[in-house]
């Protein structure tokens, strides 16, 4: 059974930083696509960015130049660092593994097939 749990989320000021955490439990995921989705309530879950094996990096444009995904695959951990936090990221992020991918980094939730309870992250005007 796969495990992912989430954590780092919090409540910040905006132009505040957090950093995320996801470790992955149950199997490795050393060759797989790993990413971030975020949801706020009465919406679907947005991309927000994902890594590949290789390192390669995917961004939602509204993050881009703010976040940065990593990946420390002797960890089996995903991090998301974000940095000059605004209110429009406040959302509950979610840990995912695209068990099929990869190269390709997709961004339709529906690829996805193992998922973390998530962190509420807040970011204050």
């Amino acid at each position: 059974q796969v495990q992912l749990d989430e954590s780092g989320g919090g409540s910040v000021q905006a132009g505040g930083s957090l950093t995320l955490s996801c470790t992955a439990s149950g199997r490795a995921f050393l060759d797989r696509v790993m990413g971030w989705f975020r949801q706020v309530p009465g919406n679907e879950r947005e991309f927000v960015a994902g890594i590949n094996w290789s390192g390669s990096t995917l961004y939602t444009d509204s993050v881009k130049g703010r976040f940065t995904i990593s990946r420390d695959n002797a960890k089996n951990t995903v991090y998301l660092q974000m940095n000059s936090l605004k209110p429009e990221d406040t959302a509950l992020y979610h840990c995912t593994v695209d068990q099929t991918a990869t190269h390709v980094i997709r961004q339709a939730a529906r690829y996805y097939d193992s998922w973390g309870q998530g962190t509420q992250v807040t970011v204050a005007s």
